[in-house]
């Protein structure tokens, strides 16, 4: 519908503008009030969107991310002053964290939930004045986004490779535990990773004493000691990094040098009994730039070819696409309440039309989603026009 916002007053004035009041307490009852299940309707919504994706390629990866929406005030459950990525620095917001299967061209959220910290976890009073139920306690996003992904593969949904930025990749057992469900990854991590250069891993335990239990911990000496991910890039030659292309941008190719070696991880290796298996260090190294730009790892297998690595790495800018149609034309961020339940009542609704939307342009082939000529899609034909409307201007 037309119109800036999509909050419960303002559409409720578009909807019925001679019976506002009434349709006002309407939709407030629907989104705020009602006890329908999120999680169901979600589930719903991927049933009914991931088989119209999936006619135009397979579902590739799943991707977590999260969101932040500015707000003012204390009151709203979940706000406080943490990170925003909406304005790139410390806010006053809230922050919800998602998980989106995609194909090739297509995406779509399937898991969405409010970021509660710490501070609204422990505080009983304002967990009643918001309503936030008493099975929900405190958990980081990385845990947040590992239930929705347990969520997922419980539902037996189509499996693809997770992508995430550093502030998961980062995460050692975020990571551990995609590897114990069998999911590959490609996560973006800091240059401050350290790792063990190729070829090396760390020295073996001790020899057993004379009493004792036989030593098991993996050793680090002075002279053999991990490098972070930036030392390990910087010591490269000019010639491991190749140019490479990804996409198509808007009004160019998008293409930077790359470079990928197998390394072992390093953190807190010294206490374990057996060194981490080898992945992926992807490095971005933009031609004019000092240092590399960007960093992953990789649990895809040691054959995977430098171009693919880096359309995967790179695929996690679908998610960007989402939240911009989201927030900007489907009013993700516009819910104007306080609870609970609210929130993600009105987040789920957002994604439900954005679903209808995925699925519909999925109707067509990519030829003619792309604007070229000679397709007609099923409906009404071209000339139809229902009984009563206005003719349009110059029609036939």
């Amino acid at each position: 519908m037309p119109g800036d916002r999509k909050s419960i007053e303002p559409m409720a004035a578009r909807l019925h503008p001679e019976n506002i009041q009434p349709t006002r307490q309407s939709l407030h009852h629907l989104v705020a009030k009602a006890p329908w299940s999120d999680a169901m309707l979600l589930e719903q919504v991927c049933d009914y969107v991931v088989p119209t994706m999936r006619k135009q390629g397979a579902v590739v990866a799943w991707i977590v991310d999260d969101t932040g929406f500015p707000k003012k005030g204390t009151h709203s459950v979940g706000v406080t002053r943490q990170y925003c990525g909406q304005v790139g620095k410390q806010e006053n917001c809230r922050v919800a964290v998602s998980l989106t299967v995609a194909t090739w061209s297509s995406s779509l959220p399937v898991g969405y939930r409010l970021y509660l910290p710490k501070e609204w976890a422990e505080d009983a009073e304002r967990r009643e004045k918001t309503e936030v139920p008493e099975d929900v306690a405190f958990q980081t996003k990385p845990e947040i986004a590992l239930d929705q992904i347990r969520a997922a593969v419980a539902a037996n949904l189509e499996r693809g490779v997770v992508l995430a930025d550093a502030a998961y990749g980062m995460n050692t057992e975020f990571r551990d535990e995609l590897t114990k469900l069998a999911l590959p990854y490609v996560m973006g991590v800091q240059s401050s990773m350290t790792v063990w250069a190729p070829g090396e891993q760390p020295l073996p335990a001790k020899p057993r004493g004379k009493i004792g239990r036989p030593p098991r911990l993996l050793q680090r000496s002075t002279d053999h000691q991990p490098v972070s991910a930036k030392q390990l890039a910087m010591d490269f030659p000019a010639t491991a990094f190749r140019e490479m292309t990804w996409r198509e941008g808007t009004d160019r190719k998008l293409q930077s040098r790359f470079a990928a070696v197998r390394v072992r991880p390093a953190h807190r290796d010294n206490e374990r009994a057996k060194p981490r298996a080898e992945e992926w260090l992807l490095i971005e190294w933009p031609r004019g730039e000092k240092e590399p730009t960007k960093y992953w790892l990789s649990t895809l297998p040691p054959a995977t070819k430098l171009k693919a690595l880096v359309k995967m790495a790179k695929h996690r800018w679908i998610i960007e696409r989402d939240y911009q149609e989201l927030k900007q034309e489907l009013g993700l961020g516009h819910f104007e309440g306080r609870n609970w339940r609210g929130f993600h009542h009105h987040a789920t609704l957002c994604i439900a039309a954005y679903g209808f939307l995925v699925a519909e342009r999925n109707r067509f082939s990519p030829s003619a989603r792309a604007g070229h000529l000679g397709f007609v899609a099923a409906g009404p034909p071209p000339n139809f026009r229902p009984r009563g409307s206005p003719r349009a201007p110059g029609a036939s």
